[in-house]
């Protein structure tokens, strides 16, 4: 049997991603959106974590964290945001270390930022290590979200280095989904896992 469980993908993955995000992010969690970009997953995360959650919003582009805290205006957004501008394989340098076990979900979006410089990407080798460290800050039963965009020069590789990562820690995870859109050559691939309680 294939891991993670292959699922046709119908509607955009967006929609489908914050659907699957809304079943455990709930008031007062702490979440982490580990590429920022637009702020469309830092938006819904605030919303969904309340007054009384927080989010941790991350990119390595200025251009991407300045569109994403307009998409997360004050009259938008309900939980607190910190803004952290770095690298994502360098979550463990800008995260508090009490956070560790606490994060209910991690997000991330790979490829480049919609708008911005194309020659800008996530690599596979930065990526599978910030998927490490995301992985020992979510809580038994948190959530990882990763969405792989392949058509763009070597995000191909980087969607197979992702999904033999998640592979490899079969035994950390729950359950975990894959959804793919049958609709387009190398369409982007959603990656859904729960971690193990």
């Amino acid at each position: 049997m294939s891991w993670p469980e292959p699922v046709e993908a119908t509607g955009r993955l967006t929609e489908l991603a914050h659907a699957r995000l809304a079943a455990y992010v709930r008031t007062g969690d702490t979440v982490l959106d580990a590429t920022a970009g637009n702020g469309h997953d830092t938006a819904f995360l605030a919303r969904h974590a309340g007054p009384s959650g927080h989010v941790y919003a991350m990119d390595i582009q200025k251009a991407a964290l300045e569109s994403a805290r307009k998409q997360s205006a004050p009259g938008t957004r309900a939980a607190g945001i910190t803004w952290i501008a770095g690298d994502h394989a360098r979550l463990i340098e800008h995260l508090p270390r009490a956070l560790v076990g606490n994060l209910r979900a991690a997000v991330f979006n790979l490829g480049y930022l919609p708008g911005g410089d194309h020659s800008v990407t996530t690599r596979a080798p930065s990526t599978c290590a910030a998927l490490e460290s995301a992985l020992a800050y979510l809580a038994a039963g948190g959530v990882l979200c990763v969405t792989c965009y392949r058509g763009h020069p070597g995000g191909e590789e980087e969607y197979s280095a992702v999904l033999e990562w998640m592979k490899r820690r079969r035994h950390r995870f729950a359950r975990a989904w894959r959804h793919i859109p049958q609709n387009r050559r190398l369409p982007p691939v959603l990656l859904i896992a729960e971690k193990q309680a």
